[in-house]
């Protein structure tokens, strides 16, 4: 039970935005340990972990997906168009909302929880570890007692949070969601910029107060630390791969040789293996997009449904990509290697699914 929890939560607010289902996925899974011992319940943590993580499996199908949102705006479809190809945006209901990912996300989500409940070995296994970890030393418990006292009315008001939040939302309810001919623009047009504002207003309306808000940043770049440092890295291999032209070769090649019904299963296979080399969505998406996009064009495949496929294959093989997990394995203190096997069986499982989802609708 608990760890088909624990997938249903991080899948769930996985698919509303990536960010969320990864650290809730994380602290759900450590919290779940933590209770089964407690409770002195046998359990297998590393199963727990990995649970957290699928997350990470659905997102590219959810409200945050990079490749979705990219082409639902002019700017975003122009990028990717052929030289003299004139396209209108992809609303997000002919994608993120159009029947194929209902059924593709909404079978995945139904799985998750499922296929973790059994990976669960009824014998159990290590218990989890407490961590005993302190947010301030002494040095800064210093500093916050000597800090003027309008500077710590500032730091613990919510008027500020409140007030920055508003023009967020007065900007998002007055100019960015009505549709009309005044607006402008709207839902079906959603762009990662639009969601990454929202989740910082809604973020600071939650904390109440800037000081809880930088507290819980802190917080959080302490879990993320691999992935600051990593990222530039993985940037580089982006760079190396796109000059060369081994990203085209190897999603060109495949769909080369694909017709109109194996294009689409063809595209998310390539996206996965991809997605080895350049774990970012945006990345892949530039590098690789616009091969997808003149290659639907030229087979005469439904463009929004190439573009799901390669989201769908984006988001499948980071269940082998260890990149995303560093916030997670930071929270629970698993390692990549014990939760490695279970998340490559709900890969496995998930990429039969979206293959035949590809085939058949």
């Amino acid at each position: 039970q608990a760890a088909a929890l624990v997938a249903l939560i991080a899948t769930t607010l996985g698919v509303l935005t990536w960010g969320l289902g990864l650290i809730a996925g994380a602290i759900g899974a450590r919290d779940a340990g933590r209770s089964l011992t407690r409770r002195e319940i046998p359990h297998h943590y590393p199963v727990l972990v990995a649970a957290g993580y699928l997350g990470l499996m659905v997102w590219h199908g959810g409200f945050s997906g990079t490749a979705p949102l990219m082409v639902s705006t002019e700017d975003g479809i122009r990028s990717v168009l052929p030289a003299g190809t004139q396209l209108a945006p992809i609303p997000i209901r002919e994608t993120l909302l159009s029947p194929l990912n209902l059924i593709v996300t909404g079978g995945l989500l139904a799985m998750s929880p499922v296929v973790m409940a059994l990976l669960m070995p009824k014998a159990g296994g290590r218990m989890c570890r407490a961590e005993s970890q302190t947010n301030k030393g002494p040095e800064d418990q210093n500093l916050e007692e000597h800090k003027p006292a309008f500077v710590r009315l500032l730091e613990e008001t919510p008027v500020v949070n409140l007030l920055l939040a508003g023009l967020i939302a007065w900007w998002a309810l007055g100019f960015y969601f009505p549709q009309g001919e005044h607006a402008k623009s709207g839902i079906q047009s959603l762009t990662p910029n639009e969601v990454n504002l929202t989740m910082l207003m809604l973020g600071l309306v939650l904390h109440g107060s800037p000081a809880s808000f930088i507290r819980a940043v802190e917080e959080g770049a302490r879990g993320c630390a691999g992935i600051i440092v990593q990222f530039p890295l993985y940037a580089g291999i982006m760079g190396m791969m796109h000059t060369s032209g081994l990203t085209a070769q190897i999603a060109g090649g495949i769909s080369a040789h694909a017709g109109p019904t194996t294009l689409a299963p063809l595209t998310c296979l390539s996206a996965a293996v991809v997605n080895l080399f350049v774990p970012s969505g945006g990345g892949q998406w530039g590098v690789q997009g616009p091969i997808v996009v003149e290659s639907a064009l030229a087979a005469g495949v439904d463009l929004p449904k190439a573009v799901m496929a390669l989201a769908y294959g984006d988001q499948l093989t980071n269940m082998l990509q260890p990149f995303w997990a560093l916030p997670l394995l930071a929270i629970t203190g698993a390692k990549a290697r014990e939760i490695v096997g279970y998340t490559a069986i709900a890969m496995i499982l998930g990429l039969i699914w979206t293959i035949g989802c590809l085939f058949v609708l």
